[in-house]
Order: structure tokens, then C-alpha cells, then sequence
């Protein structure tokens, strides 16, 4: 009796279906874009469509990119979108009594290609040759650093004049440090694939909390704005952080005109500009902090050539990384992983 009740259900599905039962929207309708092109620039102005499977009776269509419906004019809408990357062009689409919602995953990129910027020493400093840099920034004249290694990771209070370390916490052998930025008097600091980051009394540098990341996998770098925190996770997203609950609320992507990028290691935020360092390259980019644009990518080629090397580096240990923006010197300083040396530099258009 079971078997002739499937036998029958599945003659009245195949009835069905072949009678037009799917009434998905995917079925119904399409979105048409020029060329079946998929890359698009930030505020450019192209055709859309909508491809009508059924032949229903169409009315009104509405567009949107992240909730935010697009004008649209003589089937002409201008991708004024505030963040870039990767993004899912909506249509609600209104036909006979009904209406049906169908998307389409487009790339939105910069609108020009990032300039080069070139650099000038402006002097040199001792750096700790062991401190396998991950973080820098400067509070007060007093330069904080992160490093990272299983069993030699720490966090730093160092005389940059000098190298001297003032203070030095080191952490668990089973963590390796990344990141970290100065907010509120408190220093966030990240660490790699534990999905683990901690929060410090930047007076005496005791340990006061933990949190855990959210859709961020891993902890690269860190930076604020002086309001949010931005944490960089080693894939194309930069991710917006509340300094106070810690939750990832939003993020951008990293994109050229060219490309999406998935890079970036290190931050510093500078007049709304956020300096990266490109993962195991000896460039920095240098991105919008509202829509991701890739502006200018910094060329640092040579400072390597600087450092006396370790006999036991590796490729990925003779990198640069580690990028500090001093307010009252209006310089740049910048290091590597493991380098006895610590650069101040002006950033200059080449």
C-alpha cells in the first residue's frame, strides 16, 4: 500500500510540474545586465533588465544593493553605493496581482586605479630583533608594539628613541599575537586562529577581559577611528568592531579598480585613510575607510636591504610589517619581523 502511494504522489508531482507549478521567482524572472557583465565601477551608470521566463504582465521594479534602493531612469541605474566589494543586486519585481524578489551577485570596484607613493628616510632607530612585530602604534610618544610566535608573543611599551622595552607582558605559549590598537585608555589586542582577543588597562598593561570574534575567522590586524575598531582577518574584509561589546557590526572590502583584494595584514588609520601592510610584500596599501577603495599602494622595496638578517630566516620571516603613524611628527614609522631596526619615513606621491 506504501509503495502505491508513492507511485502516486510522484505521477501527480511530475503532473504538476509539468503543468508550470514552479512559481519560483528564479523561474518567473531574471535580472539583465549588459553583456552578462559581472565587474562594475563604484558610480557608474548602467541598463538593467528584467528577463520575463513566463510572460507575465509587469509593473513596477525596484532595485536595491545592501537595502538601498538605486534610482533608476530609462532602465539606467547609477551604482552609488557606499561600499564596495562583492555585492547582490535585488530586484522586487510587482507583475499581475503579485510581486516576486529575485538577486544577482555582481563586483563593484574603485573607480580609478590606486596612485604609487614612494618614501623618504627620515632617521633610523634600534629595534628588538627578536620581536616578531604584528602590531605598532603610538600613544603619548610611546610606541606599543604586538609580537607574535607561539611561546615568544607579547605585548610592548617601548622607547622608540631608544629600543628599550619599558614594559613587556608576555602571553600564553599556546597564543600567537597579531594586532593591536589604543582606544579609551584600553589596548585591544588579537591573536591568530584562536579566535581569542584581549583587552588591556593601558596604565599598567594588566589584562582586564577576552572576547571572541565573531564571522571573522582569524585576527591580523587592528586599528581605530576613535570610535570603532577596524580588524583586518586575512581574507578581502576589513571589519568594523564596537569598542564596547566587541561585536563585528560591519565591514568593507578591500578593491582596486582591477580586482577584490585579500591582503591586507597590519592597519593604521590616518585621517580617514587606512594604512595596511601588504601580507608578506614590501608595499602598504593605503584604503578608503567608508567604501574600501584601494587609493595608493606605499612601495617600501629597499628598507629590507637595510636590516641584518637572521641566518635562520625564512622567506615569510624577512617581511615587512608593522606601521605607526606619529601625530606631532607627522611621520611614518615602520618595521619588519625580527629586523634590528625601526624606520621613520614621510610617505610621498612618486
Amino acid at each position: 500500500m506504501n509503495s502505491l502511494k508513492s507511485f502516486s504522489c510522484s505521477i501527480l508531482l511530475t503532473f504538476f510540474m509539468a503543468c508550470g507549478g514552479d512559481n519560483s521567482p528564479e523561474s518567473l524572472f531574471g535580472i539583465q545586465l549588459p553583456n552578462n557583465q559581472k565587474s562594475f565601477a563604484q558610480n557608474e551608470s548602467i541598463s538593467v533588465g528584467i528577463i520575463n521566463k513566463k510572460e507575465k504582465t509587469l509593473g513596477d521594479v525596484t532595485y536595491s544593493i545592501d537595502g538601498k534602493e538605486l534610482p533608476i531612469s530609462d532602465g539606467t541605474i547609477s551604482l552609488d553605493i557606499p561600499h564596495l566589494g562583492n555585492k547582490i543586486l535585488k530586484a522586487k519585481v510587482n507583475y499581475d496581482d503579485s510581486f516576486a524578489e529575485i538577486s544577482k551577485n555582481i563586483k563593484v570596484l574603485a573607480s580609478k586605479a590606486p596612485e604609487i607613493y614612494t618614501y623618504e628616510i627620515i632617521k633610523e632607530y634600534p629595534h628588538d630583533n627578536r620581536a616578531y612585530t604584528q602590531g605598532l602604534e603610538f600613544h603619548n610618544d610611546t610606541l606599543y608594539e604586538s609580537t607574535g610566535k607561539k611561546g615568544r608573543s607579547s605585548l610592548r611599551k617601548t622607547d622608540f628613541k631608544t629600543g628599550k622595552v619599558l614594559q613587556k607582558v608576555d602571553l600564553d605559549a599556546s597564543y600567537f599575537g597579531e594586532g593591536l590598537t589604543i582606544l579609551n585608555d584600553k589596548i585591544y589586542m588579537l591573536t591568530w586562529q584562536s579566535g581569542t582577543g584581549f583587552v588591556y588597562n593601558l596604565k599598567d598593561l594588566k589584562k582586564i577581559d577576552s572576547f571572541q570574534y565573531g564571522k571573522s575567522k582569524e585576527g591580523w590586524g587592528l586599528t581605530n577611528d576613535g570610535k570603532r575598531l577596524f580588524k583586518s582577518d586575512g581574507t578581502e574584509k576589513i571589519w568594523f568592531l564596537n569598542p564596547d561589546t566587541l561585536v563585528e557590526e560591519d565591514y568593507i572590502e578591500t578593491v582596486t579598480n582591477a580586482s577584490i583584494n585579500d591582503s591586507a595584514n597590519e592597519l593604521e588609520y590616518v585621517d580617514g585613510k587606512i594604512y595596511a601592510n601588504v601580507y608578506q610584500k614590501s608595499g602598504v596599501m593605503i584604503i578608503d575607510a567608508k567604501s574600501g577603495a584601494m587609493e595608493g599602494v606605499v612601495n617600501f622595496k629597499g628598507l629590507s636591504d637595510k636590516v641584518s638578517h637572521h641566518a635562520t630566516w625564512s622567506d615569510t620571516d624577512n617581511v615587512l610589517n608593522g606601521i605607526a603613524y606619529h601625530p606631532e611628527r607627522k611621520t611614518f614609522f615602520v618595521t619588519g619581523k625580527d629586523w634590528d631596526k625601526l624606520f621613520e619615513v614621510k610617505i610621498q606621491k612618486k
